[in-house]
């Protein structure tokens, strides 16, 4: 079988958040289970690229409107990713540093789904399966089923993962004469509620849809962002398939990006070590236990509630804990963040940016990592928490359900709070430095969560027979 993933991020190619992950680590696992597994992404001028060598594979050319475009389709040429790697590049569209956030990101991702398309329809053979991931290749179903020139590709099947039903993608109708000619009575198929909405006509077109874990799939039923009907029309394909993790790269017995290695046997040493070193670094003391926050600084994540839970709690512990952030994302968020600083010396130390390996150095030196999450369709930070013996503190919600057991429940292991709000947050750090004094039952905790398998083979299996239920 064959699998060609279509995604806007790949890591280590690009990555913003859990969907570059997913999609540098799925393709490999599936090809470990004996699947064939690509994957297409845009060529953006990141690091990867420069410091990588790719051979053409490709060339053609596509009118987006009234605008021509030439496209090279290039395959990085050292298969340092555990599977064929296809970068599309499209001159003046994606060629940026960056993924998202430009003003033409409509007509970006627009340009490089037909790209692909065209780039498909000159192949001699074809793939089994397309799966698309997100918006920003949403319209790759819809035009596989109506778009004319595609006609000998219909009977590929078309598969949608929905990483986070937030980001829909809709733009206008006055926009319509960008997509490749089609059937102009399938028109509806692109339209919710009034636009035309990728996320929606890949729900509608594609031959099954899933969602990166099973308790966010009953939740999108609920609320979807507007698709909840939508979703609830169309629930008899979609299903939920919870994400896994590298457990290669992210293995404190075996990581080069963190101080000490360490396994579960010597946890309590090893985490010891790199706390030492990453209080060091920021100032802090390293007798005291450590919460961290890894992520984007945005609402969703419940970044706005960190300033206050941190001072609150601080004012209700004094000098009993202490606080690092790693991420970048909101403004005002970062200047809160900021400004929070100044009035917790010595306690709170954050770093506003990507950092790769600093991110790593937290999950093993951290005590508790804080998820204190509005949405979070499967989330991968708990797990990779876990790996390095970090306690997760999460908020019930989408997939922290389905990988987190609170340790007041029969074999629980992390700490569960319900609502995102800075009391229950509070509550619940309160019960973490309980558990962090309780000594022999936090240190059979930590030991517990290294052991737990959340690795990608389960989910790379369960994708495998999903895609032969299309045939």
């Amino acid at each position: 079988m064959e699998i060609l993933h279509v995604s806007a991020e790949c890591y280590p190619a690009a990555k913003v958040g859990g969907l570059g992950d997913v999609a540098g680590a799925l393709p490999k696992y599936q090809q470990l289970a004996g699947a064939i597994a690509k994957v297409v992404m845009p060529a953006y001028q990141t690091p990867f690229r420069q410091q990588h060598t790719f051979d053409l594979v490709h060339q053609g050319g596509l009118w987006l409107g009234h605008d021509w475009y030439h496209f090279n389709v290039w395959k990085e040429n050292g298969n340092s990713l555990g599977f064929d790697l296809y970068q599309v590049d499209i001159p003046g569209l994606l060629d940026t540093p960056g993924v998202y956030g430009y003003p033409n990101d409509t007509e970006r991702f627009l340009a490089f789904q037909v790209a692909v398309l065209d780039w498909l329809n000159e192949w001699q053979h074809q793939p089994d399966v397309i799966h698309c991931h997100d918006h920003h290749t949403g319209l790759i179903p819809f035009l596989l089923r109506y778009g004319y020139k595609y006609a000998r590709l219909r009977d590929i099947a078309s598969m949608l993962t929905i990483h986070n039903a937030q980001y829909q993608g809709q733009f206008g109708w006055d926009k319509l004469y960008l997509i490749p000619s089609f059937d102009l009575w399938k028109s509806g198929m692109l339209d919710w509620g009034g636009a035309i909405n990728p996320l929606a006509a890949a729900i509608k077109c594609a031959w099954r849809v899933n969602t990166v874990s099973p308790s966010y799939m009953e939740e999108l039923l609920r609320s979807a962002n507007g698709l909840e009907g939508l979703l609830n029309a169309e629930r008899d394909k979609c299903s939920g398939i919870l994400n896994g993790i590298d457990d290669k790269v992210w293995d404190s017995s075996a990581d080069p990006m963190i101080d000490t290695r360490y396994n579960g046997n010597d946890a309590a040493k090893g985490k010891k070590a790199n706390k030492e070193k990453l209080c060091e670094r920021f100032g802090l003391d390293p007798s005291l236990p450590l919460f961290v926050f890894i992520g984007r600084l945005v609402g969703d994540k419940g970044a706005d509630l960190l300033p206050e839970v941190i001072g609150r709690s601080l004012e209700a512990h004094p000098g009993k804990l202490n606080y690092i952030v790693l991420g970048s994302g909101d403004a005002h968020i970062e200047w809160m963040l900021q400004q929070a600083r100044q009035h917790t010396a010595g306690h709170f130390a954050v770093f506003i940016g990507y950092n790769e390996a600093l991110s790593h150095q937290l999950y093993a030196g951290a005590d508790f990592l804080l998820m204190p999450s509005r949405v979070e369709p499967c989330g991968l930070n708990q797990m990779y928490a876990m790996r390095y013996g970090t306690v997760p503190v999460v908020r019930t919600t989408g997939g922290l359900i389905d990988t987190v057991t609170d340790f007041g429940d029969k074999g629980g292991f992390g700490i569960r709070f319900f609502q995102a709000t800075a009391g229950d947050i509070l509550h619940a750090v309160g019960r973490a430095l309980e558990l962090y004094a309780s000594g022999t039952k936090f240190s059979k905790i930590r030991k517990t969560v290294m052991q737990l398998d959340h690795s990608w083979d389960k989910a790379a299996q369960n994708y495998l027979h999903l895609y032969i239920s299309l045939k």
